[in-house]
């Protein structure tokens, strides 16, 4: 079970964790009940995983951490940073998600 993470997300990732001083450490994803459509992304930066984190590994020195309950709804699923002037932000590629709400924050399995 893996997620991949873009180089334009892992320069967007390393970006933001320099700009807070956070030279170790690195982005928490996962999935929460709520949202539109049910299921929710959440982010949150650490400075270390916690026990039982799958630590996925990316460009630019960048590592994500994840709880296996939530690898299981982000597994095969693509991290990337949309860099458009309307919809700046990180998004979910998610092969998963069998519907998505108009933000593209939410998601149903």
């Amino acid at each position: 079970m893996s997620i991949q993470v873009t180089e334009t997300a892992a320069k967007r990732i390393r970006m933001l964790m320099d700009k807070q001083g956070l030279s170790e450490g690195g982005l928490r994803v996962g999935v929460k009940g709520g949202g539109c459509s049910g299921l929710s992304y959440t982010f949150a930066w650490e400075t270390a995983p916690r026990l039982g984190d799958e630590v996925i590994e990316g460009p630019e020195q960048t590592r994500l951490f994840v709880d296996k309950k939530s690898l299981i709804y982000l597994n095969n699923t693509v991290l990337d940073y949309d860099t458009s002037l309307l919809s700046k932000g990180f998004v979910f590629q998610n092969p998963n998600a069998k519907g998505t709400c108009g933000c593209g924050s939410s998601f149903t399995v």
